[in-house]
């Protein structure tokens, strides 16, 4: 994998990694031109605290080892209801269901360009961990 990691390749890659670990409602926004903190965010539901605090844990260590890349920042409430994770050009929400629809941060960012789960499968695909297996 000689390419070079593009913030949308990784983006991308986040996104494949939340969902073989079965996290709900996986979005990508492409926020590059409207926002200058970042280039995408990376929001999935979990259904517990534990499941949002295993897909934080399980995420980080498979960049780490997969990229050699540590995130810049981590940010979460006590009780795991949801943890952000910024890579910089990628920020990562995982948030309990109830959590996300509170924050609704689809819809603040509504102007935002959506990437269709298709597209983010494709681009990611060797990077599965299940690659032959349909789902």
């Amino acid at each position: 994998m000689g390419e070079e990691l593009t913030s949308y390749k990784f983006a991308c890659v986040v996104a494949r990694i939340l969902d073989d670990k079965i996290a709900g409602n996986i979005s990508i926004l492409n926020i590059s031109n409207v926002s200058s903190f970042a280039d995408y965010f990376v929001i999935c539901s979990a259904q517990t605290n534990t499941q949002v605090k295993a897909l934080t844990e399980n995420l980080s260590e498979k960049i780490k080892a997969t990229f050699s890349r540590l995130p810049l920042g981590k940010e979460n409430d006590e009780k795991n209801r949801w943890n952000l994770i910024d890579y910089g050009d990628v920020v990562v929400h995982i948030l309990k269901e109830e959590e996300r629809a509170t924050y609704a941060i689809e819809k603040f960012w509504n102007h935002a360009y959506s990437i269709p789960k298709e597209t983010w499968l494709k681009e990611s695909a060797e990077y599965s961990e299940y690659e032959n297996i349909e789902r």
